[in-house]
């Protein structure tokens, strides 16, 4: 009789510890249930956005220093069209048009327009960015890279942090977080740049170029040439999702120095009109 309670204790025990790990189990399903659909939900937003209006507040880590500039955008997904003003400044580039540059107003002596490459030194200097990556598809893409690179472990990366107030608005905060971020070597193919490189495993450019030292620009490097670059896009995101438009209207970037970037949208329009001649140098509001 004392065998049989014995047994049926071990058993009741091995039940209880059955149930601890199936409640468990079910929790961190349901964490990464609840993370995956989040994400899904905030890139179909994104796939669903025409237009945009909004203020931009940018923060980039330049030579080791934060460089701040705020910026009005005004963004047609497609075609593209965009413009922007930024401390005086204007540009306007529209798809298909101007021979692929975009147009500026200096706002500086002479005032006199200029045509500008966006992929060009004048217009990439002091930025992580060119003006092809305004908006948030950009982001999208580095999301959807990330979430089927590490789609066996999301619960590990992708975070719900709860709900908070920003900018006034009711916000879900999200972490993304890749602990073993880290910098490894990779041989450049013939045809090959930084730019080309970055845009196929979904990192920074502007990164790529920073570690790198022997290379003075996107396009410096040779095929056979061995360089640094970063297993993922960057070591945490904390990304503020908008819970009206499920919108990321904050992002955080951080690498193994700590803050990368910031990117904040501020009175932030979705799929408002834009009126076409908005989006031309003649309009009344413009002084190009």
């Amino acid at each position: 009789m004392r065998t049989k309670i014995y047994f049926s204790g071990l058993f009741i025990a091995l039940a209880g510890i059955c149930l601890i790990f199936a409640s468990f189990s079910n929790k961190q399903d349901h964490k990464a249930h609840g993370s995956m659909e989040m994400l899904n939900t905030v890139l179909k937003s994104i796939s669903a956005t025409k237009t945009l209006r909004y203020d931009l507040q940018r923060n980039e880590r330049i030579k080791g220093k934060m460089n701040f500039t705020e910026s009005k955008v005004k963004l047609q997904v497609s075609p593209r069209k965009l413009y922007i003003s930024i401390d005086g400044q204007e540009v306007l580039w529209i798809q298909g048009a101007n021979g692929g540059n975009a147009l500026i107003n200096p706002g500086t002596f002479p005032y006199i327009n200029l045509n500008l490459d966006p992929m060009g030194s004048l217009m990439r200097k002091n930025q992580h960015h060119t003006i092809h990556e305004l908006g948030m598809d950009y982001l999208a893409e580095i999301l959807k890279n990330a979430m089927k690179n590490y789609a066996e472990t999301l619960e590990k990366h992708f975070v719900i942090l709860g709900e908070e107030k920003y900018m006034g608005r009711t916000c879900y905060k999200l972490s993304i977080a890749f602990p073993d971020f880290a910098w490894v070597p990779y041989t450049v193919k013939k045809n090959e740049t930084i730019l080309s490189i970055a845009n196929h495993l979904h990192v920074s450019e502007y990164m790529i170029l920073e570690k790198n030292p022997s290379a003075s620009w996107y396009s410096d490097v040779t095929a056979g040439q061995v360089i640094q670059v970063p297993n993922a896009y960057a070591k945490l995101f904390l990304l503020m999702i908008d819970k009206e438009h499920m919108l990321p209207i904050s992002e955080k970037i951080y690498d193994d120095k700590g803050l990368f970037e910031t990117y904040e949208f501020y009175n932030l329009q979705v799929n408002s009109p834009i009126a076409a001649e908005e989006f031309t140098e003649n309009y009344k509001d413009y002084h190009f």
